[in-house]
């Protein structure tokens, strides 16, 4: 099935003054139609232009880099608009996702750290991650646009650490974009329901 480009679910400006209506534009508008256009037509020429989105990740990875780069790039995106809203963030979890990650990662303060870090520590572009692995949480980074799929995990929570994301807003201070996502930007209640759908 064609790739195709989702609309924000929020207005450009609503998360602002964390990401700024110029950053969702550019991000958006640009960076994330670049992926669906030349996903489309990579896998159209590639033969899987009938795939959903997770099977084209799966089948390119290792075989058709271009397209795999653009297909989990998709995929992505789809899911980091959502993973963010007007007022998330913070420490008010729903219980059932709270009881995870005390259980699975030492609570919430570590859960902060340990993702702020693996954001930070992404050498170039990639994405922090928090996964389901074998029914528990985990904490992971990947490079450029790869994700959890490929190593046996489906990703609830991400993060783009590419510079895209965060240069007009932070320059160059990735830890202080990754604390303001943390803090002000997570939408806990899509988390969650990514969760449930891991953990049936």
């Amino acid at each position: 099935m064609a790739f195709v480009l989702p609309e924000l679910p929020y207005a450009y400006d609503a998360l602002a003054p964390y990401m700024s209506a110029e950053t969702l534009e550019y991000h958006h508008d640009k960076h994330h139609k670049a992926y669906v256009d030349t996903g489309n037509k990579l896998a159209s020429e590639a033969g899987m232009g009938d795939l959903s989105v997770e099977e084209v990740i799966k089948k390119s990875y290792g075989t058709h880099q271009t397209l795999f780069n653009n297909a989990g790039q998709h995929y992505n995106h789809i899911h980091f608009w959502n993973w963010m809203k007007k007022d998330g963030g913070g420490t008010k979890l729903p219980g059932k996702l709270q009881q995870a990650i005390d259980s699975d990662l030492g609570g919430y303060d570590k859960f902060k750290s340990d993702f702020v870090a693996a954001g930070t520590t992404q050498f170039g572009s990639g994405w922090a991650w928090l996964s389901v692995k074998n029914g528990k949480l985990e904490i992971s980074k990947t490079p450029n646009g790869e994700n959890p799929l490929v190593h046996g995990a489906d990703p609830i929570l991400g993060v783009d650490v590419w510079e895209h994301s965060y240069y007009i807003d932070y320059r160059n201070a990735r830890p202080k974009y990754l604390e303001a996502f943390v803090d002000n930007l997570i939408n806990w209640d899509y988390v969650l329901e990514r969760y449930e759908v891991a953990t049936k």
